[in-house]
């Protein structure tokens, strides 16, 4: 009996008449993993870019038109902003139908489709892959606009994979789902690139003489379609004009990739690849999903699938480069590679005919599968993997947390005057809970707003009350009144003046809560409200109003509470915050890390080292434990440690660079060179982009870093050209000029030596040292 070859193998894997084993195998894996993708997919709403977009479609729903230019903001009125409305209109309808737990079921829903259309036609092998594939997608399908490019992006890659792999499938799929992908989300784009590469894999095939007529013949077959679908993207409110609104928000991918982190690079590492395979741990999902394309392009190759390869390589890179990219990367890995593990599994069994056997390790196999299913479901509905994680979300349906809910509330029901100052994150709930009557200063569409005016946001949050950049806003835009939430993520840490702004006499706080809090500007029209609520931050009750059970709830007013109090400088009421949370839950990673930062202030030292490892244990990806770990080591002056700790929050970070920098240092200080040398050419090779630098600090240190680490060498020669590298882009340096003065006094260049002093001197007495 002849071996069947891999074409014949293929072709079977896709065929609808499966043995009876595989189709039951199939369908308890699809049944389980679907369940787990629609339990993985509810949860509270917590994108920040809803809310603009629920804004956008009621705005439309008002107005009965759509608009082009920015008129939510006071800072970009006017300015061209282009997006498709659809998705806002049925935010914004399915809001008015059932309120935050409808969107929230939309989400489950989103979720539990895109696995079902990636499991069409599948495999035993394609549900297991798809299991390792829910937490990307679920990641992906939170309500928001971006949630319906992950749903048609699985449609379009079922449709155009099942057709080249069999000839057969329903095209005229295409141009209609291209019409609704077109209005609802720029990401119609990903569509018009699954066409690309679908043209590809049949002008791959046309190479072969037996398979051209084939691929021919299906070319021929689909060409109107593809043609159809092609014009159905003009089908919107702006026709070619949608195309300019991709190519400016690709100009500004550079700045984004550098604030947002959605569009950051994923960092690689085989640490993180070891954590994907925890039971529980789901935050590493895309590491262990990476391996699985890897290994399905290398049994493509095997297999002579060439096509199956030409898709899944570009989708691993495009998968690591944004972490945006996760949930398609996803679906192309669990059609492409499980299409290519079945046809794998088909060969296999050939090798082991004995039906009994193949029985029982098939059954083993999905039973092993079916539990791992099991403890992820159940770390959802026990709300185990949103308190543990740094997430914003928790298991059910309605909002989240996070929002300043009943900030908004205060503000719309005291009718607070002039112009509001908001956050970038809470911008868009802003709008929508507020934007009938107030613009706001930023919201999370990122596009209207100036790079000036984003660098602007983030250093008036961070500037004290009476600076001078908080002045010129003031003055810019006559503001009044500023809103910022207080979370413990994506909020307190951004505004680190919270006590000043509370003890500060020209900005008064009329309401504060565990997540929020207002401070209105004190003129006239502000007085009366002050003396109303005379509200006292070293006092005001935090939680506002403590729950006493021991829900996920109660959890999070507590750990919440925690952050805010310790801010305030309320460390005692902060330290049995801490504890009220972790009586109810004690893995959470946040939580014992702002018990080292007591600790810390505390004097401490050992007690909060401990706090910050556990943190870092609990939850491996977080920066902050190892980041302030590595400051409290260096305080201590444990260099080589600190040197480690720094090493290691670069790994984890999508923005290591600033942390290179201080691992490169710290190496110096504990007098190892080579090392120092290593971590600084790492440094190089991760800049930050240029569109996030305004000078050139970054490249003096790695410059000056270089220096030192040859001068400990005893390289006097580098020594000085790296240093002297250094003062070119930094000639007002005075500590630059001190060092090469001691340099070249080394060198015996005594000359040169006294001119550097001179010059480090005179640098001294106009700028400084540049830091």
């Amino acid at each position: 009996m002849a071996t069947p070859t891999f074409k014949t193998v293929a072709t079977a894997a896709v065929s609808t008449s499966k043995p009876r084993l595989e189709r039951g195998l199939f369908w308890v894996l699809a049944v389980t993993v679907v369940i787990y993708a629609a339990l993985a997919g509810l949860r509270t709403v917590s994108d920040y870019d809803l809310g603009w977009q629920l804004a956008t479609g009621r705005w439309v729903a008002q107005h009965g038109h759509v608009t082009s230019v920015d008129v939510f903001s006071y800072t970009a009125s006017g300015q061209p902003w282009v997006y498709p409305v659809g998705s806002g209109l049925l935010f914004y309808g399915i809001y008015i139908l059932g309120g935050y737990a409808l969107l929230s079921w939309l989400g489950a829903a989103t979720c539990a489709g895109t696995i079902v259309l990636l499991l069409r036609r599948g495999s035993p092998a394609t549900a297991v892959v798809a299991l390792f594939a829910v937490p990307l997608v679920a990641s992906r399908t939170v309500p928001r606009a971006e949630m319906f490019t992950t749903l048609l992006f699985a449609a379009f890659l079922s449709l155009l994979w099942r057709y080249q792999q069999s000839g057969a499938g329903r095209l005229w799929l295409l141009p209609l789902l291209m019409v609704i992908w077109v209005n609802l989300h720029l990401g119609f784009i990903a569509g018009l690139a699954l066409i690309v590469a679908y043209v590809s894999l049949e002008l791959l095939d046309c190479v072969s003489s037996t398979r051209r007529p084939p691929a021919l013949q299906r070319l021929n077959r689909v060409s109107p379609w593809l043609l159809a679908t092609l014009a159905a993207t003009l089908i919107n409110p702006w026709g070619w004009g949608l195309y300019a609104a991709i190519v400016r928000q690709q100009k500004a991918m550079a700045l984004h990739s550098a604030i947002i982190t959605e569009w950051a690079a994923v960092p690689l590492s085989s640490a993180a690849f070891l954590r994907s395979l925890s039971l529980h741990t789901v935050n590493d999902a895309f590491y262990l999903l990476f391996a699985i394309g890897i290994a399905g392009c290398v049994v493509a190759l095997l297999q002579r699938r060439w096509g199956a390869a030409v898709l899944l390589v570009p989708a691993l890179f495009f998968g690591a480069r944004h972490y945006r990219n996760e949930a398609l990367f996803a679906c192309v890995v669990v059609v492409v590679a499980g299409d290519v593990f079945a046809a794998a599994l088909k060969r296999a069994n050939v090798l082991l005919p004995e039906p009994r056997g193949r029985a029982v390790l098939a059954w083993a196999a999905t039973a092993l599968v079916l539990l791992l299913g099991l403890i992820r479901s159940l770390d959802l509905v026990t709300n185990r993997r949103y308190l543990a994680d740094t997430t914003t979300a928790s298991f059910g349906p309605g909002l989240s947390w996070w929002f300043p809910e009943r900030a908004f509330q205060f503000i719309a029901e005291q009718n607070l005057p002039g112009r509001i100052f908001n956050t970038y994150n809470e911008g868009g709930f802003f709008l929508w809970s507020l934007g009938e009557n107030y613009q706001d200063y930023a919201d999370g569409r990122a596009i209207p707003f100036s790079h000036g005016l984003l660098d602007r946001h983030d250093t008036v949050l961070t500037s004290a009350p009476d600076s001078a950049e908080w002045e010129h806003e003031i003055r810019s835009y006559n503001i009044n009144t500023i809103v910022v939430p207080l979370g413990r993520y994506d909020g307190l840490q951004f505004f680190p003046h919270l006590r000043d702004f509370c003890q500060n006499s020209t900005w008064r706080p009329v309401y504060l809560d565990e997540v929020s809090a207002v401070f209105v500007h004190r003129i006239p029209d502000t007085e009366s409200l002050i003396q109303k609520f005379q509200l006292d931050c070293a006092t005001a009750p935090i939680p506002a109003t403590p729950r006493n059970d021991n829900s996920s709830t109660a959890f999070n007013q507590w750990a919440n509470a925690a952050g805010v109090l310790r801010a305030l400088g309320r460390n005692t009421d902060a330290f049995a915050a801490t504890s009220r949370a972790l009586a109810i839950f004690d893995g959470s990673a946040n939580v014992h890390f702002t018990r080292g930062i007591l600790y810390q202030e505390s004097g401490n030292l050992r007690a909060a080292e401990g706090e910050y490892r556990f943190a870092a244990e609990l939850e491996p990806r977080a920066v902050a434990p190892w980041a302030t770990l590595a400051a409290l080591l260096e305080q201590q002056a444990r260099w080589p440690e600190a040197a480690e700790a720094w090493t290691h929050a670069a790994d984890i970070s999508p923005r290591p660079w600033e942390m290179l920098l201080s691992a490169g240092f710290s190496y110096l200080q504990a007098r190892k060179p080579a090392e120092a040398l290593a971590t600084f050419d790492r440094a190089e090779r991760n800049q930050p982009p240029p569109a996030t630098t305004t000078d050139n600090s970054y490249l003096v240190g790695i410059a000056r870093g270089r220096a030192l680490a040859y001068q400990e060498i005893g390289n006097l020669s580098r020594a000085i050209a790296f240093e002297q590298a250094a003062l070119k882009l930094a000639p007002s340096d005075s500590t630059l000029w001190t060092e090469i003065s001691s340099m070249y006094a080394r060198a015996g260049r005594l000359a040169e030596a006294q001119q550097a002093q001179a010059r480090a001197r005179a640098s001294a007495q106009q700028l400084g040292p540049v830091q």
